[in-house]
């Protein structure tokens, strides 16, 4: 069972940060070197000091990355820029969007942040649902192990059809949010406390029997599970480490988005457009699309096709240059279940598994080794920074996908499968640094 708990989050003091937009950020994995720049100019207090430290070029170790950023972090703690909530609480948590891509499409994302009790996936209460990494791990386990802190929230999914969670959540966040803030993606994102115990306990019960699925933060899930195991194997008997924070969200509710991820295939010896289709052409129908007079134009109505073609079946675009763009759609007599008979039914067609497999290692040669190590493949969400890629020679090809369902998501998870390294991109993303789980507080969990 899912064993939720309230908790005393550590925040950004009010009366010292007026302007709470200066000192939040992305998750880590999505400050790219021109974000960090940029948080650094807001404030001396951003997160980032914190989550993404700055190498030193007298650095003789990467320990001095995690020490300065302990440094950072615990004198922030002595000057009150960041302070202890006196109770427990959990913390409702909304989004409020607009999907990229489609002016006016405002959603709204509802959710809560909480501890949840670590669980080996062996246990079958947390599912991953994607790959992971060696290398962001590593890096996390080491900052965690300075600063005793998670500053992000773990991303997961749960089922409630009937929506009894946001109900309950519903009735305690009538009030003015605790804290509020637009983002740099003009994501309003709004957070208030639940403190009275038998509202704690309403969601806390309904919870219990929940399976979670990790959308979005299985590195830092499986760094926490690291920590854990190291602090049992140090000694240290304080039960802190065997919870991390979360914010949890509903898979059947309306304001849940997926993007596609697209891939950017590079560095391969000998690839041309013409051949590349005509492999392609023993697997999939290729129409081509010649008319690519402004990329602004036709893109558009391009993925406007790409989406009706995946609602039919599995279906692709490639994209290598002007005049060289096509949509893939899967051949009505190959035969998926004999090239795919290694894995199970619900991945056969899956849009995501069929581009690795029968694209980019059967037609292109990317063997599954190259592409954890990413030696060919790089990883774009918007089309016009893929094709920028393309046409400065960056890129040979842009493969372009629609969203995973998240029916698939839920399902290959529960039943224990995952699907390669950023098969989703859950939008929006939750920001750092508006609750911390601190495992030194001195008032308690």
């Amino acid at each position: 069972m899912a064993e939720i708990h309230p908790f005393r989050a550590l925040h950004y003091n009010p009366s010292r940060i007026q302007e709470l937009w200066r000192v939040v950020t992305q998750p880590y994995d999505k400050i790219s070197p021109e974000v960090q720049s940029r948080y650094y100019r807001c404030s001396p207090f951003n997160l980032v000091r914190v989550i993404r430290g700055q190498h030193h070029a007298d650095d003789n170790s990467l320990d001095n990355v995690y020490l300065r950023a302990a440094r950072h972090y615990r004198q922030w703690i002595e000057d009150r820029v960041l302070v202890s909530e006196a109770e427990p609480a959990i913390y409702p948590y909304d989004q409020e969007y607009e999907v990229p891509g489609w002016p006016g499409s405002k959603k709204v994302r509802r959710g809560f942040i909480a501890l949840c009790r670590l669980e080996d996936y062996s246990q079958r209460i947390v599912h991953p649902h994607e790959e992971t990494l060696s290398a962001p791990k590593t890096d996390r386990l080491e900052l965690l192990k300075a600063t005793r802190a998670h500053f992000g929230q773990i991303f997961v999914l749960y089922s409630d059809p009937t929506g009894l969670v946001e109900s309950l959540l519903a009735e305690e966040a009538q009030q003015k949010p605790w804290e509020q803030v637009s983002d740099e993606h003009n994501t309003l994102h709004s957070v208030w406390r639940i403190t009275e115990p038998r509202a704690i306990e309403r969601v806390v019960s309904a919870m219990a029997a929940k399976k979670l699925v990790i959308a979005d933060g299985h590195h830092r899930y499986e760094t926490a599970l690291a920590y854990r195991d190291y602090c049992r194997i140090q000694g240290i008997s304080d039960n802190r480490a065997d919870y991390v924070m979360m914010t949890f969200i509903r898979m059947e509710a309306d304001g849940l988005t997926i993007l596609p991820t697209h891939r950017l295939v590079h560095s391969l010896p000998a690839f041309n457009w013409a051949g590349f289709l005509s492999q392609a052409r023993l697997i999939f129908d290729a129409e081509e699309f010649a008319d690519q007079s402004d990329i602004h134009d036709w893109a558009e109505r391009f993925f406007e096709t790409l989406a009706r073609a995946g609602r039919e079946g599995p279906a692709f675009g490639a994209y290598a240059g002007p005049r060289k763009l096509a949509l893939l759609r899967l051949r009505s007599d190959f035969n998926l279940d004999g090239a795919l008979n290694d894995l199970p039914p619900t991945l056969r067609r899956l849009d995501v598994i069929l581009l690795h497999r029968l694209i980019l290692q059967q037609i292109l040669g990317i063997d599954p080794q190259a592409v954890r190590e990413e030696k060919n493949l790089t990883y774009c969400r918007g089309f016009p920074a893929a094709a920028a890629e393309v046409a400065d020679g960056e890129a040979q090809l842009c493969l372009l996908l629609n969203p995973t369902p998240v029916e698939a998501v839920r399902d290959n998870a529960l039943a224990g499968l995952v699907l390669p390294q950023k098969s989703t991109d859950f939008y929006p993303k939750l920001l750092s640094g508006l609750a911390i789980y601190w495992l030194d507080n001195p008032a308690g969990l």
